[in-house]
C-alpha cells in the first residue's frame, strides 16, 4: 500500500559490510506443488474438495482440449483454418486453472488455451472464426474473455489495467492472465507485473512453462531458475506447480485466486510440456530431440488422471468413446456454423477502429475497393491462398 503523504519512503538499516548489502538471487529450484504423481499415486487426504461430477468434468474438458487441437490442426492442413497453436500435452494446466476461476472472472488468453476459453463460455464456432481471422470472433465481452493475444506480452498491461478497474469498481472478481514462459522476458510483462503490485490489482499471472518460447529453451530465455521466482522482484507471491497434475493445478489456482481477489497479485507457474509444435507454422524437430518428446509423452496428463479416476472408482461411470463421439459431434456442428458465417468484405478490417472513420481511412478503404474491382483476381488469391 502507498505511504502516507509527507513521510519519506523507508530506507532500511545501514552497514559498512558490502556483503550484508548485496542481494544474491537464489538459484535453488522451487519445489513443484504436486498431488498426483506421474504414476497416478496420491494421498486421498490431499484431493481438492470437488464433487464426483466435477472430477469427471475435468476429464471431459481435458478431452475437449485434446480433440479440438487434433481437429483444428487437421483443418489447418486442409487449408480450412489459419495458423493454429495446439495445447496437446498441456491439457491439465489449461483446463484445471480455468476450472478454478469464478463465473465473474475475466480471462486474458495468449492462444493455446482452447478449452479454457470454452469453459469460460466462448462458443466453439467463434473459436474457429477467430483462427480464420474473422474480427467478430474477438467480441466475447459477455463471456469475460479478452481477444487472444498473439504478440508476446501485449495482453499483460491490458489485463492488469482491467484488473485494476475491477478493484476500483469494488468487484468480487479477478483477471486471469494466461501466458507462456517467454512472456516474462518482455518489457510489457515487466511493466504490467510491476504496476499490478503497486496498485494491488487482482491479477493472476498464470504461466504455462512448457519449456520453450517458440524454439528457445527456458535456460536461453532467462538467468532465473524459474518464473515463479521472478515474483519476488515485483513484491508478489509466486507458486510453482506440476502442470501435468490437474488436481495440483486446480488447488494452486483456487488458493491463489482467494489471495488475488483481496488485491494480492500472484504468479502461478505450471511446469508442463508442449507435445505438438509451437504452431502449425513450426518444425520442432529442428530444436528438440525425439527422446525428449517421448519422455514427456509417457507423462502426458490424461493418462495420469485416468489412473486417479480408476482409483476413485469413477472410471466405471465414464464411457470415453461416447464422450469422444459427443465432442466430435459438437465440433462438427460448430464447424458447420463457422462455414455458414459471413466473414464480411474488405471493410471488415476498418469496421471496429473508430465510431466515425477518419477521412484518411475512408480514402484507404475506397482505394482498396477500387483496386479489387479492377483486379478481382487479387481477391481470389486472398481467399484461396494456402493457410500456414
Amino acid at each position: 500500500m502507498s505511504k502516507p503523504i509527507g513521510e519519506p519512503a523507508p530506507a532500511g538499516e545501514t552497514s559498512h559490510a558490502i556483503a550484508e548489502c548485496t542481494v544474491a538471487e537464489s538459484t535453488d529450484m522451487l519445489t513443484r506443488y504436486q498431488l498426483l504423481d506421474p504414476d497416478g499415486n496420491y494421498d486421498p487426504d490431499t484431493v481438492p474438495d470437488l464433487s464426483d461430477e466435477d472430477l469427471i468434468e475435468l476429464f471431459r474438458w481435458m478431452l475437449v482440449q485434446q480433440i479440438v487441437d487434433q481437429r483444428m490442426v487437421k483443418l489447418q492442413r486442409r487449408g480450412e483454418m489459419g495458423t493454429y497453436a495446439s495445447g496437446r500435452g498441456q491439457e491439465a494446466s489449461i483446463v484445471a486453472a480455468s476450472y478454478a476461476l469464478e463465473e465473474q472472472d475475466w480471462l486474458f488468453p495468449y492462444g493455446r488455451e482452447a478449452a479454457a476459453l470454452l469453459v469460460q463460455g466462448m462458443p466453439l464456432r467463434d473459436l474457429m472464426l477467430y483462427w480464420r481471422g474473422v474480427e467478430d470472433a474477438n467480441m466475447q465481452k459477455d463471456h469475460g474473455v479478452f481477444p487472444p493475444a498473439i504478440a508476446i506480452g501485449t495482453h499483460i498491461p491490458v489485463g492488469v489495467g482491467h484488473a485494476w478497474g475491477q478493484r476500483l469498481a469494488g468487484e468480487d472478481a479477478i483477471s486471469a492472465l494466461y501466458h507462456g514462459d517467454g512472456h516474462p522476458s518482455t518489457g510489457e510483462y515487466q511493466a504490467g507485473a510491476n504496476f499490478a503490485s503497486v496498485v494491488d490489482a487482482p491479477a493472476l499471472f498464470y504461466c504455462q512453462n512448457n519449456g520453450y518460447s517458440i524454439s528457445a529453451p527456458f535456460e536461453a530465455q532467462t538467468g532465473a531458475a524459474s518464473v515463479s521466482q521472478k515474483a519476488l522482484a515485483w513484491g508478489m507471491d509466486g507458486i510453482r506447480v506440476d502442470g501435468n497434475d490437474p488436481l495440483a493445478v486446480y488447488d494452486a489456482v483456487r488458493q491463489a485466486r482467494e489471495h488475488v481477489v483481496d488485491g494480492n497479485p500472484t504468479i502461478v507457474e505450471a511446469v508442463t510440456y508442449r507435445l505438438d509444435a509451437h504452431t502449425t507454422n513450426d518444425d520442432p524437430s529442428r530444436y528438440r530431440t525425439d527422446d525428449e518428446v517421448e519422455w514427456w509423452e509417457r507423462r502426458e496428463p490424461l493418462s495420469r488422471y485416468r489412473s486417479f479416476l480408476e482409483s476413485e472408482g469413477l472410471w466405471d461411470e465414464i464411457d470415453e468413446e461416447a464422450m469422444r463421439a459427443e465432442i466430435d459431434d459438437w465440433f462438427d456442428e460448430a464447424k458447420a456454423a463457422a462455414d455458414a458465417y459471413d466473414p464480411g468484405g474488405v471493410e471488415e478490417m476498418f469496421r471496429h477502429l473508430y465510431d466515425d472513420l477518419p477521412a484518411e481511412l475512408e480514402d484507404q478503404l475506397a482505394e482498396f475497393e477500387a483496386f479489387l474491382e479492377e483486379r478481382p483476381d487479387a481477391m481470389d488469391y486472398i481467399e484461396e491462398r494456402p493457410k500456414r
